[in-house]
């Protein structure tokens, strides 16, 4: 049996990096049908939207997609790709393992953190108010009425969204994922003295979630205090729960720690619906070289693989991409000492060397 998946290359890097992924994932022996979309610029152009109907069409249809890198436009332009994907289908949380690898360039060893990143909420909810915009005004007003409180009549304004539902399901997944993965601690993350009723919310929403996993240790931490443990003693944390916009920091921080993005997988899961994806972005003045890491897609696929059932293989190939890192021949520069080390693989290299491994395996 072949399994039905959306393929979404993406565009910078994403190509690359997701041929590479496809070449290991069928030396594998498992069989898929690749459905092949577009989304992002690309999309855009032929299409006339960043996100086609039919490439939601196509994942609906599926209910697995291994996705590529978006680019994301800094400060103008169209809204991230990955954040409406998310959103219209409910992809509610964000699951992105960080593990060491021996060989990687890090100054830990034997670290294994699972960040939990609620993916819908907070300040991603993409709910702004242009500056100088007759809504912007209103809400102004409506805050100096309401609360007695100023904000310059210059601002531009984003809504911070904490829901009690968002936040009893998040955690609630956070504590499944601990106990069908053998993990021990669940760490909810917060600001909660200073943002009493946003992140005030989450941390009771935490908090009543936890006394129905007494098997379960839970603790709650300021983010700022987080991000100083976490440089200094990250074997302290498990599984770690946070809202949308302190996970996506505190994921690359955890990828840093581990040997950075290269080696940092990603999912984003619903109800019924997965997309796995690379956790960095699309790094677009790499794009057609083959120097960039592939590893992250392919370790994206990985948790797809599990995600199917096919935990052997999803075994094989991690192990495979393990023992290259171990040996540190067959790398990007990324994983070199050095960043312009000559001896740096390519990515379609980095890709065979992985599908050598698997085939001895």
């Amino acid at each position: 049996m072949a399994y039905e998946v959306t393929l979404i290359p993406g565009d910078g890097v994403g190509p690359e990096i997701a041929e590479a992924t496809v070449k290991v994932l069928e030396a594998t022996g498992v069989k898929f049908n690749w459905d092949r979309k577009d989304a992002g610029a690309k999309a855009q152009e032929m299409f006339g939207s960043t996100l086609p109907a039919q490439t939601l069409e196509s994942i609906k249809r599926n209910k697995v997609a291994l996705k590529g890198p978006v680019t994301t436009p800094v400060g103008s332009g169209f809204r991230s790709v990955n954040v409406a994907l998310r959103q219209e289908l409910d992809l509610y949380a964000c699951l992105r393992p960080c593990k060491t690898y021996t060989g990687a360039p890090t100054y830990f060893n034997n670290l294994d953190i699972v960040v939990v990143r609620e993916n819908t909420e907070d300040l991603y909810a993409g709910i702004e108010f242009k500056c100088g915009s007759p809504e912007a005004g209103r809400l102004i007003k409506l805050t100096k009425d309401t609360l007695n409180k100023t904000v310059r009549p210059d601002s531009a304004i984003s809504l911070k969204v904490i829901s009690e539902t968002g936040s009893k399901r998040i955690v609630e997944f956070a504590f499944n994922y601990a106990r069908q993965n053998g993990r021990k601690k669940v760490s909810a993350i917060h600001k909660a003295n200073i943002m009493k009723y946003s992140d005030g919310l989450f941390l009771e929403a935490a908090r009543g979630v936890a006394k129905e996993y007494p098997d379960i240790e839970f603790e709650d931490v300021l983010v700022d205090t987080l991000c100083m443990r976490l440089v200094r003693w990250p074997q302290q944390f498990d599984v770690i729960v946070l809202p949308n916009l302190y996970g996506d920091i505190i994921s690359d921080l955890c990828a840093g720690l581990i040997g950075g993005l290269g080696l940092a997988p990603g999912a984003n899961i619903g109800k019924d619906t997965a997309v796995f994806e690379a956790t960095h972005g699309s790094a677009p003045k790499y794009a057609g070289k083959n120097r960039v890491n592939p590893f992250s897609l392919m370790l994206s696929a990985v948790m797809m693989l599990k995600h199917l059932g096919e935990r052997e293989a999803a075994s094989r190939v991690e192990e495979a991409i393990s023992q290259v890192v171990f040996e540190g021949k067959d790398v990007t520069y990324d994983l070199k000492p050095r960043r312009d080390d000559p001896s740096a693989a390519t990515t379609s290299r980095a890709a065979e060397a992985v599908i050598e491994r698997l085939r001895k395996s």
